[in-house]
């Protein structure tokens, strides 16, 4: 256990954690929407309206991209670039989250609550914690 835990970002506080934890769901989650538009399909309509592949992979990319960044910044926590990035991540994901509720294309309720909840508190808690990792 030890070992494992050895591979973890090796700085003070959770939020590194929480960074590495939250970008192997979205990679997860990326082999999920590349292999399956039901996937997104259920993300953000609980299945009621089809999603072609394309979109699938599309959101795919972008989970995965961010996941990247946020893995970047959870080794880098000290590093303002990148924790500025993966602070951005949070807020792009919540704008186009909460854009697709605007547009009606999703609801609140199902999968679609989970990113919701994890972009809105991850950039709550980036933008509050941000001088302690970098500094005032």
């Amino acid at each position: 256990m030890d070992q494992l835990l050895s591979y973890l970002p090796q700085f003070e506080g959770l939020l590194p954690k929480w960074l590495v934890f939250v970008s192997v769901v979205s990679a997860v989650n990326s082999l999920q929407a590349y292999f399956s538009a039901d996937y997104t399909s259920k993300l953000y309509t609980n299945g009621a309206i089809a999603v072609e592949p394309l979109s699938g992979r599309v959101f795919g990319t972008w989970t995965f991209l961010s996941a990247v960044v946020r893995m970047t910044a959870a080794y880098n926590i000290n590093n303002s670039a990148a924790y500025d990035l993966a602070l951005w991540t949070y807020g792009i994901a919540l704008t186009h989250f909460v854009g697709e509720l605007v547009f009606g294309n999703a609801s609140l309720r199902g999968r679609f609550l989970s990113p919701l909840i994890v972009a809105s508190s991850s950039l709550a808690w980036m933008l509050t914690q941000r001088d302690a990792y970098l500094g005032a």
